[in-house]
């Protein structure tokens, strides 16, 4: 595979129709703000994943994941069984942390989608069923939820009788798709005697104003304030009268489409080398020069004879050899105003790799020349 195809599986550059750097679209308000109080809760729990085949947590003697056997003797308790758990030795069970995300309209019965992490020093979670799991929220201590279910992993890893191993992706996470049930909703606070609060996902005061001259439009009053970037006010009509009415009122006013900055960001993901630009990152005339430094050293053998007589050995020695060699520098230079899908085709002519393209990046942000916000994962 040529090294501009492998660039192209692992860079991504999304381009937008303009090349402005303050490019607009149309989008719902309910996709850019959520309701103040009745956002998602983060819930966590400590559980146990039976049924690994000797890829669970190691427990021996003054090492390793001792707490999972006390878990397994805590567990086995509760059904009237005593197990000393200095006697176990078990390797097809692992302790987890298990997470999940509840929506605060999520009612009693719904189900969420859970996440599996291994805490301990397990090989793979693969073939795994997680053991019934509360989960609370971590501030109150209070359980919303309980998970159970086996566990989708997507990563392979095995290992052979010879010490080898084999491994694709992670398998030390998994999921369980609508694995756990809620048991308790979030109780909702909206009421005539305070204003509706819109708090915006991404803090934008462009954003927030065209919100508050779309609603004040559409319902031909000045209902909608700015309190600051990340957070409007809307006051309840005259005409609504109960909570009913409320529910309705406030879906026409997410369904409103407002137009939307979006903020010009290149993120960077080091892990695993990918890069997202956004269309409306412009860059500033620059030029870019790249070259190779390659450092090889191998060892050379050299075979020492003893004198005669002198009823030595023959050693075989290895002296290390270091050889330096640099690739000419290859330049270029943008022109002013040079949008992403033009840098992305000039860098390809290099035939770079996504590491290179990472660094490059980095470099245009030091250098001021880059008309954006850098992260950096």
């Amino acid at each position: 595979m040529k090294k501009t195809k492998l660039i192209g599986l692992f860079i991504l550059f999304i381009a937008s129709l303009s090349n402005d750097a303050q490019s607009q679209q149309l989008t719902k308000i309910s996709d850019l703000v959520y309701i103040q109080n009745a956002e998602p809760i983060d819930l966590i729990g400590y559980g146990l994943v039976t049924g690994l085949e000797r890829t669970g947590d190691r427990v021996t003697s003054g090492q390793s994941a001792n707490f999972t056997v006390q878990s397994i003797s805590n567990m086995l308790e509760n059904f009237g069984i005593n197990v000393d758990p200095s006697g176990l030795r078990t390797r097809n069970v692992a302790a987890v942390m298990v997470t999940a995300r509840l929506d605060p309209y999520s009612a009693t019965g719904s189900r969420l989608d859970v996440t599996i992490s291994s805490l301990g020093d397990a090989s793979s979670l693969q073939g795994g069923v997680l053991l019934l799991t509360p989960l609370m929220e971590p501030n109150s201590k209070t359980i919303f939820a309980s998970a159970q279910g086996p566990i989708l992993v997507g990563g392979v890893s095995a290992n052979n009788e010879a010490g080898g191993s084999y491994r694709v992706n992670q398998s030390l996470t998994g999921t369980i798709p609508n694995g756990a049930v809620v048991s308790k909703s979030k109780e909702l606070n909206i009421s005539l005697d305070e204003s509706l609060r819109l708090v915006l996902r991404n803090p934008n005061y462009t954003n927030a104003r065209s919100m508050v001259e779309v609603v004040n439009d559409r319902f031909d009053q000045e209902l909608a304030t700015i309190v600051h970037a990340g957070l409007v006010e809307v006051n309840w009509p005259d005409s609504l009268v109960d909570d009913g009415m409320m529910n309705i009122f406030t879906s026409i006013l997410l369904e409103e489409s407002v137009e939307v900055q979006n903020d010009a960001r290149v993120v960077i993901n080091e892990r695993t080398g990918t890069i997202v630009a956004g269309g409306n990152v412009i860059i500033d005339e620059v030029m870019i020069s790249h070259g190779n430094l390659r450092i090889s050293t191998t060892q050379i053998p050299v075979v020492s004879q003893p004198g005669p007589l002198s009823a030595g050995e023959t050693v075989t020695l290895n002296i290390p050899q270091t050889q330096v060699s640099e690739d000419v520098a290859e330049s270029i230079i943008l022109p002013s105003e040079t949008t992403v899908g033009q840098l992305s085709a000039t860098l390809n002519t290099l035939n770079l790799t996504p590491r290179d393209i990472i660094s490059i990046f980095q470099s245009l942000d030091r250098a001021g020349v880059l008309r954006g916000e850098l992260i950096v994962l």
